[in-house]
């Protein structure tokens, strides 16, 4: 965007000054909205998957094709001359907006470059002092940036918004640097000038500055954990909840160094009244997390962000179950215990991990319940304002659910080392019974829309007698589903009569007076044909309805009879043979002598 200003004590361009020199060109004022230009390109060109090759490929495309339609190339096709832009590419006639674009895709090329070392620097740690060269490399474009847009050319918008970017790229090479203070403090001016920015632009682009806003937060938090000097106290939780956000990925270097008596409270673990000694490392980091899972749960509302913190922990579970089955694998002595008739302590530990797992797939799985439950609306009740306007959920879908749930279920019984628990299998019985309950009364409610009103009848009786038998068991401490359970059974009843009552006049209008069903007759006849019954047919209210037949049907009628002569087979007629001269009787010839002469003419024979 360009903004002329002319000078005031200048005249106009067309006309000269009493010296006769010709006026100076009026100030080009440039506003580059640099957040909404790199945000842009980011999510057209990979970052939108994480890709940041993509990305980089796409800006140095960008670079060449900037660099060529301004016809300021680096050298020729032989020799490389290097060519920064300068502020004289910004002022002036030839002033043009497009200079102050290399810089800046510069830098993001560098950082998108940098990203991607990042991700392979997991499997390769030597590509990490590639990735600090480059992340110098975006700081010293950035500068460059700066330089440019702190002159009169550019309007405090674009000023701000450089001195945000620098401050940004610096704050993110300190952090990979491990310079928690100066790190935190750019990213903290990053922070404040994208707020004041935020709250001076219209409200329709507050939320992209928001958002970027929210970005630092969990690197701050890093930074001012690793600048208090340890994890104590509030310290530790505050890592962890970092960790089951998915931002730090140094996990187990950073609780490897908190304090002994952390660790040493989980030497041992203590479920079901029985006391497992915790020998992997991975198993202990992880077991701390899932502890404080349940906190990050509690302080988040939203049903996404409560399914993400589950699958993260998933993810680490399964690591943890891995690792306790490699170190079975790798002792003979463990691998001897496994074999025999009691319950190890490594078998233990690995059933507690296992119905870890499963009862946090379990939790996710309650939480896709609630989430489906927002847009799903009772065929017995109406919509209600709590109620979302996304894609309705059918009661099939639900029923799916709660399928899944069960089979989820079974898996938690038949947990190795588990089976001679009673309790324990009580306990997960009465949760069976529980989503059987669930299931039914759901699967009751699809029959409902078919119009299946007996089936309806008998499966709310099922449900019902499912939860009756569920509230009367014994009920699993950390699923407590009680509340919702006499809810349901509260309901069913009204349901199961209402149900009934469909299915009884269904049965006394199945059939009219002269037998023919009435689905038949409402859509075969026509109006016209059953003007002495009364029956409610919707498509009478139709554009096209059923009553009256313009085309008539075909009918069979008389036509004009064809006659056969057929005595004419059955009459014997006179012989006229007599009548008939032979042609042989005319003449005789010799030949026909000789032949009956000698005897072998026809005519002897007679």
């Amino acid at each position: 965007m360009v903004v002329e200003e002319p000078n005031p004590n200048n005249v106009e361009s067309g006309e000269k000054s009493d010296s006769g020199t010709a006026a100076p060109e009026p100030v080009k004022i440039f506003t580059v909205e640099i957040l909404h230009m790199i945000k842009d390109a980011q999510q057209q060109h990979g970052l939108r998957h994480g890709d940041y090759q993509r990305y980089r490929g796409y800006c140095t495309r960008r670079i060449r094709r900037l660099r060529k339609a301004l016809k300021y190339p680096q050298g020729d096709k032989r020799h490389f001359k290097r060519r920064d832009v300068t502020l004289a590419q910004l002022t002036g006639k030839k002033a043009d907006e497009r200079f102050i674009h290399i810089p800046l895709i510069s830098a993001e090329r560098a950082w998108a470059y940098a990203m991607q070392l990042k991700q392979e620097a997991n499997t390769e740690p030597r590509k990490r002092f590639h990735l600090i060269n480059k992340l110098r490399r975006a700081c010293f474009y950035a500068l460059q940036l700066q330089e440019l847009c702190n002159t009169e050319a550019f309007d405090a918008r674009t000023k701000l918004e450089c001195e945000a970017y620098v401050a940004w790229m610096h704050g993110t090479l300190h952090f990979e640097l491990q310079l928690w203070k100066s790190a935190g403090e750019h990213l903290k001016r990053a922070q404040v000038v994208y707020e004041n920015l935020a709250k001076a632009l219209p409200d329709d682009d507050q939320e992209l500055y928001r958002a970027k806003v929210n970005e630092f937060t969990p690197n701050l938090r890093y930074c001012a954990y690793n600048i208090s000097g340890g994890a104590s106290g509030g310290k530790i939780d505050e890592i962890l909840e970092l960790r089951a956000q998915g931002v730090l990925e140094n996990l187990d270097v950073l609780v490897s160094q908190t304090k002994s008596e952390s660790s040493e409270g989980l030497q041992t673990i203590d479920w079901r009244g029985r006391k497992v000694t915790v020998r992997p490392e991975k198993v202990r980091l992880f077991l701390l997390s899932a502890q404080e899972l349940d906190k990050s749960l509690a302080k988040t509302t939203k049903l996404d962000a409560k399914i993400e913190l589950i699958e993260r922990i998933l993810m680490d579970c399964k690591d943890a179950i891995q690792a306790v089955r490699d170190e079975i694998k790798q002792d003979p002595k463990l691998r001897s215990l496994t074999t025999g008739q009691t319950v190890s302590g490594v078998q233990y530990l690995l059933a507690y991990l296992s119905y870890i797992r499963h009862s946090r797939t379990l939790q996710r799985n309650l939480c896709l319940v609630d989430q489906a439950k927002l847009n799903f609306v009772d065929p017995n009740q109406q919509r209600t304002q709590t109620q979302s306007e996304g894609k309705r959920v059918r009661p099939q879908d639900l029923a799916r659910l709660y399928e899944i749930i069960l089979q989820n279920v079974t898996e938690m019984q038949l947990i190795s080392g588990m089976e001679e628990d009673a309790q324990y299998q009580s306990e997960v019985a009465n949760l069976a019974l529980t989503f059987k309950a669930f299931r039914c009364y759901y699967i009751a409610l699809t029959l409902i829309d078919m119009k299946k009103w007996k089936e309806a009848v008998a499966l709310y009786e099922r449900a019902s007698n499912y939860a009756n038998d569920a509230l009367k068991g014994r009920s699993c401490a950390e699923f407590q589903l009680q509340s919702e359970l006499k809810k349901m059974v509260s309901s069913i009843d009204g349901s199961k009569f209402s149900a009934h009552a469909y299915s009884v006049l269904e049965d006394d209008n199945s059939e009219d007076a002269g037998g023919v069903s009435t689905k038949a007759q409402k859509t075969t006849k026509p109006l016209y044909e059953r003007l002495s019954q009364y029956k409610e047919d919707q498509s009478l209210h139709t554009r096209a309805p059923n009553v009256f037949k313009l085309t008539p049907d075909m009918e069979p009628i008389p036509c004009k009879p064809l006659f056969f002569d057929l005595a004419m087979n059955y009459l014997e007629l006179p012989s006229l043979e007599d009548k008939l001269e032979s042609p042989g009787k005319k003449g005789a010839s010799i030949t026909g002598f000789v032949k009956g002469f000698l005897g072998w003419g026809g005519g002897g024979n007679k």
